[in-house]
């Protein structure tokens, strides 16, 4: 299996670097072109058509999974890396470490708490000064008291 997943990312990987080039853009319409040229030679038939639509629905099915793997492991290397950089500052919250496995609740109530930040960060007249989760957990534990 291990083998598989190895030549599927491989072939992916290629597949993507290759299909997001203007050549292979051109080429896909410089191929519509020359169907819509040869309608008339084949009397806009019901096989002249077929043959379009059937190219096209098997090239689109197989780029989705193509493309999906691609950002799939994208995604996860993107996870990592930014991982890495709040792991490695130490006024940023660890609790935003692996914040892509939460729920959309969770998510919402986080992002309303980094929109109060913007705002209390857009009333700020030094532009250096910094509000962290931890910071406003404190503050707002100050008072409560």
């Amino acid at each position: 299996m291990k083998k598989i997943t190895s030549a599927f990312e491989k072939f992916s990987a290629k597949v993507t670097k290759i299909t997001g080039k203007p050549i292979s853009f051109l080429m896909a319409m410089f191929i519509v072109i020359v169907w819509g040229i040869t309608g008339p030679v084949f009397k806009f038939s019901d096989t002249w058509q077929l043959v379009i639509n059937t190219g096209t629905t098997i090239i689109t099915f197989l780029m989705v999974f193509v493309i999906q793997q691609s950002q799939n492991k994208d995604t996860i290397a993107l996870q990592l890396k930014l991982n890495e950089l709040i792991a490695a500052t130490s006024t940023a919250s660890n609790r935003l470490i692996d914040v892509e496995d939460i729920s959309s609740e969770e998510l919402e109530v986080l992002k309303k708490f980094y929109i109060k930040l913007a705002m209390m960060a857009k009333k700020d007249k030094d532009i250096h000064k910094t509000h962290s989760i931890d910071e406003a957990k404190t503050l707002h534990d100050k008072k409560k008291k």
